[in-house]
């Protein structure tokens, strides 16, 4: 199988590196959270509270209406509106990480050769409205006034299906991934796409030389393995993984089989990485289902990470152990456990424009 449109020269920007912005799409879809949306905006609310001092804040709104709502309340949580943006661009949910664009260095037309990939979108091959949100890339793209370009394969041209939340990189050439997400049959992204091909896509598309294939994500993940639960880049050679220490808790045997993974694992260069655990909280249920819960599902900002927090123990040991590998930076808890219910946290619903 070959590529087209292969954008030789692109790269994708770590998290860390400088941002020119965060995105996030202001939370409206009440059934992500049944009974519990109420409590939604105002989580929304403290994160951008916390983003704005470092960062523009860009929101996408779905109308004029909702807009006048999350003005009315970031007001209240003293969030400085001169810092954010608002912009008209509806969307099905809110889960910008998965549904937004990749921005990308080196071939595009913006100033330092900014450009955005965008990868189809198809509701994690779960659900069924997920039109709009496929539709966001090109929308921020043209709010930007930067070229985009649709990763496609051949024969036929079907557009690659990829999510933010099922890949993180170092910004130097290695990235991290599950083959629950990208290579199972179940909730298949690109059916008929072997791994070998998977990772020629992603070193053209994203610059990348080494995949580094984790097995499973966590328990209760709707996503069907994103990798932004279980593992995630700090710097150029340290990742933070996820562990579980109770032996009888359904992630025990997959974290400890990706922790094994990590340690025979290389970077790029054939160095070998530094790897961080984090611990997990306890087991969150909502209606007798499992939440996908987890400290690795964090942010990093300009000058602050961002970490869900859980009212668990052990929110103040991943706390610690971040602020440990973020020294430059401040690391700050949001209480997340009403976010939970809809099956995604802070890294979920943030996205990063990198400077050019």
């Amino acid at each position: 199988m070959g590529l087209i449109s292969t954008p030789d020269g692109y790269r994708m920007p770590a998290e860390w590196e400088p941002h020119e912005a965060t995105w996030i799409a202001w939370p409206h879809y009440r059934a992500d959270w049944p009974g519990k949306f109420a409590p939604i905006p105002w989580v929304f609310g403290e994160v951008v509270r916390h983003l704005h001092r470092h960062e523009p804040v860009r929101i996408l709104v779905e109308n004029g209406r909702l807009e006048q709502r999350a003005r009315r309340l970031l007001s209240r949580a003293e969030v400085d509106l001169a810092a954010v943006e608002f912009h008209r661009v509806a969307t099905n949910r809110c889960w910008l990480r998965d549904s937004g664009p990749i921005f990308v260095r080196g071939g595009g037309s913006g100033p330092g050769g900014m450009g955005i990939l965008d990868w189809k979108f198809n509701g994690w091959a779960r659900y069924s409205n997920f039109r709009r949100d496929d539709a966001v890339p090109g929308a921020i793209a043209r709010l930007l006034g930067l070229e985009y370009r649709q990763p496609k394969l051949e024969p036929g041209g079907r557009r690659i299906v990829l999510e933010g939340g099922s890949f993180d990189v170092n910004g130097r050439g290695t990235l991290v991934t599950t083959e629950e997400c990208l290579l199972s049959p179940v909730q298949a992204r690109n059916p008929g796409v072997s791994r070998a091909e998977m990772e020629d896509i992603l070193r053209h598309y994203l610059g990348v030389g080494k995949v580094i294939w984790l097995d499973r994500g966590i328990a209760g993940d709707d996503t069907h393995g994103h990798v932004d639960d279980i593992a995630r880049f700090v710097n150029p050679t340290t990742l933070a993984v996820s562990v579980e220490s109770n032996q009888r808790d359904a992630n025990y045997e997959a974290l400890r089989a990706n922790r094994k993974r990590l340690a025979e694992a290389t970077d790029q260069a054939g160095r070998p990485l530094r790897v961080v655990e984090l611990p997990m909280p306890r087991p969150l249920f909502f209606r007798g289902e499992r939440l996908p819960a987890s400290y690795a599902n964090f942010y990093i900002a300009n000058r602050t990470v961002l970490v869900p927090t859980f009212n668990d123990p052990n929110d103040s040991v991943a706390l610690t152990r971040l602020s440990w590998l973020f020294p430059e930076r401040s690391v700050v808890g949001i209480h997340s456990l009403d976010l939970a219910w809809g099956f995604g946290t802070i890294h979920c619903l943030t996205l990063q424009q990198p400077l050019p």
